[in-house]
């Protein structure tokens, strides 16, 4: 039987194709939270924080029963369905302090999902084709948000959080080892809604970059990189961070450590990969980007600097006009 987290929160017996979805936000909330914290005891007021936050019941223990004697039952009728379970698993212990769930490493879809990642990682630089397809099937598990459809209490929440961020850096590992075996013809309109769809995250840019440079687009690489950096000093107030920054100039000098990587060749002479001109981009206008951040940055840091002198000159006033009053109080005194 496995615990499906990567979307809506279900149990699934493999071996009968029986797919059960708790009934209620609360019910899928206990069932999240127990899974999260697998073999670990959950007490029962962090529970009852976790279904219903600042606004408990007045009978909160009893409806917490409630909710784990249905959640029991769910289980049990799961496994009474299979035709080789012959002796039911108690999944929900009772505490003395809590509740909790034992449930072995192997038996969610995003233990799955971690497994398959930390192994496309580790092949990722000798061979990055099936390090992506590793990646591709990584991500084929996720059926929507993490712990969808739950009351979204700490541990639920934080879990979501945490799970939503490894899926991003999965999909930033599967386009690298797509670009790393020649595909970024293929990957630009993806690369494209991603940076769409996550403007700050600044990987995306990068990748959508090289992918763009590969197939002989310089200027619309160049153009991707003046939008990312619009949208972080907008969103976040800062610039492009240096990796960022060094793709531009590797991009602006045609650096040959951003040739395409080498990906399976066929059989036979293989002709030359056609390189799309810009006949709009001349020599100046491809280091006009550049001279204009250049430009800006110097502009940002003399206006640093007179506020600075301004909060500084402020400063010495008022240590003046402070002196001024302790010295007329001593007088009067």
């Amino acid at each position: 039987m496995e615990f499906r987290l990567l979307g809506l929160v279900e149990v699934q017996d493999e071996r009968t194709g029986l797919r059960i979805v708790p009934t209620g936000a609360k019910q899928r909330a206990l069932l999240g939270a127990l899974v999260v914290k697998a073999g670990h005891n959950v007490s029962v007021q962090r529970l009852i924080d976790e279904l219903w936050g600042e606004h408990p019941p007045a009978n909160a223990e009893n409806a917490l029963q409630l909710h784990v004697a249905r959640l029991r039952r769910l289980l049990s009728g799961v496994e009474s369905r299979s035709v080789e379970q012959h002796v039911q698993h108690p999944w929900i212990v009772t505490t003395s302090r809590g509740y909790t769930l034992q449930l072995a490493p192997v038996e969610t879809d995003a233990a799955r999902f971690q497994h398959l990642t930390d192994e496309a990682r580790r092949i990722l630089p000798g061979d990055p084709e099936q390090a992506g397809e590793l990646l591709r099937r990584a991500l084929s598990l996720w059926r929507g948000p993490a712990l969808e459809g739950s009351v979204l209490g700490d541990i639920c929440a934080g879990k979501a959080a945490q799970l939503e961020e490894h899926r991003l850096t999965a999909l930033e590992m599967m386009y690298d080892a797509y670009l790393r075996t020649g595909r970024h013809g293929e990957i630009t309109g993806e690369l494209v809604e991603l940076t769409t769809d996550h403007p700050v995250r600044e990987r995306f840019y990068d990748l959508l970059m090289v992918a763009l440079y590969r197939c002989g687009r310089q200027a619309e690489a160049l153009r991707v990189y003046e939008r990312a950096r619009n949208r972080l000093v907008r969103e976040l107030g800062v610039e492009p961070g240096p990796a960022l920054r060094g793709l531009m100039e590797a991009i602006l000098h045609h650096d040959p450590a951003l040739a395409a990587a080498a990906g399976p060749r066929p059989a036979g002479p293989v002709p030359a990969e056609p390189v799309a001109v810009e006949p709009d981009l001349t020599a100046d206008d491809a280091v006009l980007p550049l001279c204009e951040e250049i430009a800006r940055l110097h502009r940002r840091i003399e206006r640093l600097q007179q506020e600075q002198n301004q909060l500084l000159s402020r400063f010495n006033e008022l240590t003046a006009s402070t002196a001024q009053r302790v010295t007329a109080g001593a007088g009067l005194a």
